[in-house]
């Protein structure tokens, strides 16, 4: 039987209660929105299938990878599809080729109110949702069954998302249906809460009086790709308005990011993939209008077969492997662990918007607010005596 008892130890993945012959474990969120298994006790027959499925640990599957994985610099021949990613657009032309051989893509998108979930998409337009940055841990509830079906079918699948989520991909469908299965991890830094994510945009919403119908963690149209500028879409509005980088912050990330295991070359996926920081090192002109190049990283066979398949579509250029080492591909995001849990206590206890003025998260305005509200509730208190 699964027993978290210390949150570092799991990433959320579902595949513990999606291996569950009894149904007996649920994914169960925390105050943050992060998703954790709880185990129904009376169901549970102690088969031990979610414990063995587990691959968040140093012994995930990196049987099929290559001695070194084979690096390069890359971007879309279509400067069009350049302008509608989040980098070089290697994922388009990755993903398009497995539709025009009658596959399906998974990958993570927006929901109507902005929650970040897994999707599955057998056409272009469905999977024109993936592009782009989702700084949010996105909820992959019942998706990994979902998958699983497909590669029983025969259906060829393309999944996409943060190494821990390949990971736990890969142990759950198994050997047998792992050759019809193509794995895209990208380069993660760490997955902010999505509770908090959504009292922000509700924050954002009150700021304005309108209702946000658009959102771009870094949008490169506007301030070119080597930016961090969160943009966003309200109803009734033209143009975007902008608020700097203001959500995307550690102090809300999961805690097992701060343990991740698979922030080295030994991938947990057949591809890797970027933004390729660095760059000039490698090629001094493939990103030289700013526009974006991805970092691709081929770990297996299969892989780099799938690469070459695409290959006439993109502008690439071999990459050392000294000159692609970001932080993440060494070790894990740091966390600092007190000021997380002060956060964490302000959040739960307090409310959103104390947490982060705290914090300085939401800028003065929002501090001001607070102090107003606060006195004019220390008056009434004072007056109703």
């Amino acid at each position: 039987m699964i027993n978290v008892e210390n949150k570092a130890e799991c990433c959320g993945c579902t595949a513990c209660a999606s291996i569950c012959p009894t149904e007996a474990i649920s994914m169960q969120p925390d105050v943050l929105g992060f998703l954790y298994p709880v185990v129904t006790a009376d169901k549970c027959v102690n088969c031990g299938l979610c414990e063995k499925v587990c691959a968040f640990n140093d012994d995930y599957s990196k049987e099929s990878n290559l001695e070194q994985p084979l690096a390069f610099a890359v971007r879309h021949k279509q400067i069009s599809e350049v302008e509608h990613s989040r980098s070089g657009a290697v994922f388009v032309a990755i993903s398009d080729y497995i539709l025009e051989c009658g596959g399906v893509v998974y990958g993570a998108a927006f929901t109507d109110d902005f929650s970040v979930v897994h999707k599955r998409a057998t056409t272009k337009e469905q999977r024109d949702e993936f592009r782009g940055s989702k700084y949010v841990q996105s909820n992959l509830d019942g998706l990994l069954l979902q998958v699983k079906a497909d590669l029983k079918n025969g259906i060829k699948v393309l999944f996409s998302g943060t190494p821990c989520q390949t990971a736990a991909l890969n142990s759950f469908v198994g050997k047998r249906l792992r050759e019809n299965l193509l794995l895209v991890d990208i380069v993660c830094h760490g997955v902010p809460a999505p509770n908090v994510w959504l009292d922000y945009l509700s924050f954002l919403e009150s700021e304005k009086g309108r209702r946000i119908i658009g959102v771009d963690f870094r949008d490169k149209q506007q301030f070119g790709w080597s930016a961090h500028r969160e943009t966003y879409r309200y109803e009734g509005c033209d143009g975007k308005f902008t608020v700097g980088s203001s959500f995307y912050n550690t102090l809300y990330f999961r805690e097992s990011c701060a343990e991740c295991k698979y922030t080295n070359l030994q991938r947990p996926s057949d591809i890797t993939i970027g933004d390729f920081w660095g760059w000039e090192k490698t090629d001094r002109n493939i990103n030289a209008d700013n526009k974006g190049v991805s970092l691709v990283l081929c770990n297996s066979e299969k892989g780099y077969e799938l690469f070459s398949d695409v290959k006439e579509n993109l502008i690439f250029v071999p990459a050392s492997l000294g000159d692609i080492l970001q932080p993440n591909l060494v070790r894990p995001t740091t966390l600092d662990d007190a000021a997380r849990r002060i956060f964490v206590n302000d959040y739960s206890s307090k409310g959103f918007y104390y947490a982060m003025s705290r914090q300085g998260l939401i800028g003065w305005r929002l501090s001001l607010k607070l102090f107003v509200g606060r006195t004019k509730e220390f008056i009434k208190r004072i007056i109703f005596r």
